[in-house]
């Protein structure tokens, strides 16, 4: 096809900074901060609370320098200009929860998330010296020993005092003080901002410790320093369901039962992990094979570099709102929500509990759900694919969160230590190391006579043809030049080809939810709709769950998607231009986007 009939746009090649820290970025990230000039001079990490602290009106960091006499420039600004988000002490300053919870009057749960103060300070996390491996098992196929000790232990937890640092109220507290403004990043100089550790690269992290402190408390509270959570192994066709253990009984008698669950969804129906605005007419068979392609185009496809899988960069002095640069990754942005939004019952106002982050942690299922959110990290990882890698820079190793741990003591904990589990002193159960249902379920590729729809693509506008910000409150189908076409295998090796879709901007107090397909194309007489998670052309969602109470401001976030694969498997590779379609499902009606573009990412 000409590329004279289509205006030109300009390709981008993002490569990985070629030092932690990409001093450039930094200073672009702070350029449309809000001036409220907290300069922060730190000592080191673990001095907690010894912080010497200049507190100044209303002017950044950035400002403060150029005030100076402009001493430095972009590229030499130094590195302490770029500091790590940085949980602070979680007792004297955290505050009520009042973010994401939009109908407040019938809210289930409460706001008031703080946890318990027992004078204790802040110490710094040491590595576990026990010499056994704890081994999380699959929720669906767990051994009677290990079901008796894992409801033995949430027993033991639901009877402690509600004021307990390690009692089930408190554990499930933790979750709506760091996503629902709890906290600010006071520690960072910025006691206005709130900190919140999804839509970037913390949600990884955070809920791997989050869950490290939660399975050592249950294990201590039975006496057993071999007891491992089960994983909801929701990525294996016999583990698709609510595991049974989850509902047996059916009522309060069983620790892990929990009342407010869409009880459309209970077993044996199966979990759709593209969940979105209702319920799929399909086999059951149909909803396995798509959950499969799910998971691989959340680790393989759309996973293939750090940022993509991680979520993008969030550093101290971002606003957890209207943070243009912040991307989501793709098992957050994917399989993650979808199942929070499967589970929750639908019939509550703020959809309880796992459908919105402020009530999650009060259903036990959910724990189960991160710990196989945290499997796939690890098998992202063991796959060895080339930019499967955490991030580098120091402002993702160095942030830090502070949780109550077994001993009933405060501990800061940083990223760069739960990197490696094996040090964390736990593991995953596998049936096989080098088979997964889900690694063979590439989406079959199309068939080249498939007709084209009657809409000539020619009649398609291209994205420099519109004026942003575009609305999503219909189909939104629009052509974006590619920066190489017919790239060989060497090629690709090297780069990715991205598409990003920037500038989304949505009411962060409801469940958004859209999807992207990428240069579909259907019989005569089809329409959008009939395209499923299966198909080669879907390139995946972008989907959000309430955690966010900024009034008459919308979140805004950004998604990635991989093309490498989808265009081999659309017979496309050759076209100068894709054809991008988003299609809205759910709360869209005030979405917009600022850009979509194609970048070829370095890995």
């Amino acid at each position: 096809m000409s590329s004279s009939l289509f205006a030109p746009t300009t390709s981008t090649l993002t490569s990985k900074p070629p030092t932690p820290f990409n001093s450039k970025r930094a200073f672009a990230a702070r350029t449309n901060r809000p001036h409220g000039l907290q300069v922060s001079c730190n000592v080191t990490p673990d001095n907690d609370h010894n912080h010497n602290k200049l507190i100044m009106p209303s002017i950044d960091r950035r400002n403060l320098l150029v005030g100076l006499g402009g001493l430095y420039t972009v590229t030499s600004m130094p590195a302490a200009l770029a500091d790590p988000i940085t949980t602070p002490d979680i007792i004297s300053s955290c505050k009520e929860a009042d973010s994401g919870i939009k109908d407040v009057e019938n809210a289930v749960r409460t706001r008031k998330c703080c946890p318990p103060n027992i004078s204790k300070t802040i110490k710094p996390f040491v590595f576990p010296n026990e010499k056994t491996v704890r081994v999380r098992w699959p929720a669906h196929n767990g051994s009677n020993d290990q079901v008796a000790k894992y409801k033995q232990a949430m027993r033991a937890m639901r009877d402690l005092p509600d004021d307990h640092p390690h009692s089930f109220i408190q554990q499930a507290k933790i979750h709506c003080a760091y996503c629902n403004g709890g906290y600010t990043q006071v520690d960072s100089g910025f006691p206005d901002i709130d900190i919140q550790i999804h839509n970037s690269w913390l949600f990884f992290p955070y809920h791997r410790w989050y869950l490290y402190f939660y399975e050592r408390i249950l294990g201590k509270l039975i006496n057993d320093p071999t007891f491992a959570l089960p994983f909801w192994n929701w990525d294996n066709p016999s583990g698709m369901t609510i595991p049974a253990i989850f509902q047996d009984g059916n009522d309060e008698l069983n620790p892990l039962f929990d009342i407010y669950r869409d009880a459309r969804h209970l077993p044996p129906q199966i979990v759709d992990l593209d969940y979105g605005a209702g319920e799929r007419d399909t086999t059951n068979e149909i909803q396995i094979a798509c959950n499969l392609s799910t998971v691989y185009r959340d680790l393989v496809r759309n996973g293939g570099d750090t940022k993509s899988f991680f979520g993008g960069e969030y550093v101290a002095g971002d606003a957890p709102v209207a943070n243009g640069a912040t991307s989501v990754g793709s098992v957050e942005a994917g399989c993650h929500i979808a199942i929070h939004r499967w589970v929750g019952d639908s019939t509550q106002a703020n959809s309880e509990d796992m459908g919105n982050l402020y009530s999650s942690g009060y259903d036990p299922l959910f724990y189960a759900h991160h710990s196989n959110v945290d499997r796939m990290w690890t098998l992202w990882k063991d796959l060895g694919i080339q930019g499967h890698t955490e991030p580098t820079d120091p402002d993702w190793l160095n942030a830090s969160y502070v949780f109550y741990d077994e001993n009933e003591d405060l501990v800061r904990v940083y990223n760069k230590d739960c990197i490696n589990i094996n040090k964390l002193k736990y593991k995953y159960y596998e049936e096989s190391k080098s088979v997964f249902p889900w690694r063979k379920s590439r989406p079959v590729k199309r068939s080249k006579n498939i007709e084209v729809t009657s809409n000539s693509i020619e009649d398609e506008k291209t994205i420099d043809q519109l004026t942003p910000p575009l609305s999503l409150d219909k189909v939104l189908k629009v052509r974006v030049k590619r920066p190489a076409v017919n790239r060989s295998d060497e090629e690709k090796a090297k780069a990715n080809e991205v598409l990003l879709i920037n500038g989304i901007k949505f009411d962060g107090e409801k469940y958004v939810k859209f999807d992207v397909f990428v240069n579909e194309k259907v019989k005569e007489g089809e329409v959008t709709t009939t395209t499923t998670p299966c198909d080669p052309e879907y390139a995946g969602g972008f989907a959000q769950i309430p955690h966010t109470g900024m009034k008459k401001m919308l979140m805004s976030s950004a998604a990635r998607f991989g093309l490498n694969e989808l265009l081999e498997d659309t017979n496309t590779e050759g076209e100068e231009y894709v054809t991008v379609t988003l299609v809205p499902r759910i709360g869209c009606d005030d979405v917009t986007i600022s850009d979509i573009k194609i970048e070829l990412v370095l890995i």
